[in-house]
């Protein structure tokens, strides 16, 4: 195999960190995705046994929950530490968050049932995809946006304010504020009048 980090003293749980090229073989990595998993189940146990625990328990797995947030479980993360959801956010069912880089949700959204928000991706070239090599770019959506069911968000994409998403759309550029997009890739249909 290719020593790709030649020179490169850092960790691959640093080049992770730092948005760079990494492998995924770092004991810090398989912990922090081992604790997010863990509370993860911890949470869907909780939800409906108890509510203020199941709170806690989001509280500590997500980098940051605002208040009246509402996520029904299964939810699954990568890490959960790289997620911040704004207030008077509600999430359905089913919600995948592979947090590699931040994920950032505004205020106000409504995430629909099995949506994905993928931060991870992966040379195109074989030789370092065999070698394992990923990176990650962050996602952000804007305040007030509906995600639909089923909709894919890719890596790097920012959804713009007061936007829809339409169910079983995949997100592969930026969409700006006050638009309904659909499709695969996603384009602009219609846009919306600023309020």
């Amino acid at each position: 195999m290719t020593d790709h980090f030649a020179g490169d003293e850092r960790s691959n749980y640093d080049r992770m960190v730092a948005g760079d090229l990494y492998i995924a073989d770092d004991p810090r990595i398989a912990a922090g995705s081992r604790r997010a998993v863990e509370l993860s189940v911890e949470y869907a146990q909780k939800y409906v046994e108890d509510p203020a625990a199941a709170r806690a328990v989001l509280t500590e797995l997500l980098g940051e929950l605002g208040e009246g947030v509402e996520i029904k479980p299964p939810l699954y993360v990568d890490y959960g530490s790289n997620i911040a959801i704004g207030a008077g956010t509600f999430v359905n069912y089913g919600l995948t968050t592979l947090d590699v880089a931040p994920i950032t949700i505004g205020r106000h959204c409504q995430i629909a049932t099995h949506v994905q928000l993928l931060t991870p991706w992966h040379p195109l070239e074989p030789g370092p995809r065999r070698d394992g090599l990923e990176s990650a770019s962050p996602i952000t959506i804007g305040e007030n946006v509906w995600i639909g069911g089923g909709a894919i968000v890719l890596p790097g994409v920012t959804v713009g304010h007061n936007s829809v998403v339409g169910a079983g759309s995949v997100v592969t550029k930026d969409v700006p504020d006050n638009v309904v997009v659909v499709g695969n890739p996603a384009r602009i249909v219609k846009h919306l009048g600023a309020e």
